[in-house]
């Protein structure tokens, strides 16, 4: 006695079931293009000007604050740094300690960086 699941004979083959077409596949009848395709003829896609311009605008608005944030820090503070005395706005000092900041990050960021870029070097080739 034979299952109905069992694998059919070459006297009696059932009809092959149809595939459904990927969206990869190169038939004609497919309906969504492919990436390359859409790419090609997309009008809205990304662009270097669109990035660009994008840039511009977030670089536009960082200014408005930053502008914004020195009008309301114009208080005068004064500052003591081993023998250095001083006084400046209160906007120009938090500046200035941000930039240090972005610059000793900046800084281990990249030897970091540059010591896996040796490691890998080193273990390309040996």
């Amino acid at each position: 006695m034979t299952s109905p699941q069992s694998e059919p004979t070459p006297d009696h083959a059932e009809p092959a079931t149809p595939t459904p077409t990927s969206p990869t596949s190169s038939s004609p009848e497919r309906a969504t293009p492919s990436k390359g395709e859409r790419r090609a003829h997309d009008p809205l896609r990304a662009s270097r000007t669109s990035g660009f311009y994008t840039a511009v605008i977030g670089l536009g608005v960082v200014l408005v604050l930053l502008i914004i944030f020195i009008v309301q820090n114009t208080e005068p503070s004064s500052i003591e740094f081993l023998v250095w005395e001083g006084t400046a706005p209160q906007a120009v000092l938090l500046l200035i300690a941000t930039a240090a900041g972005i610059f000793l990050t900046a800084t281990a960021s990249s030897l970091r960086l540059l010591q896996v870029r040796r490691r890998v070097k080193r273990e390309r080739k040996g």
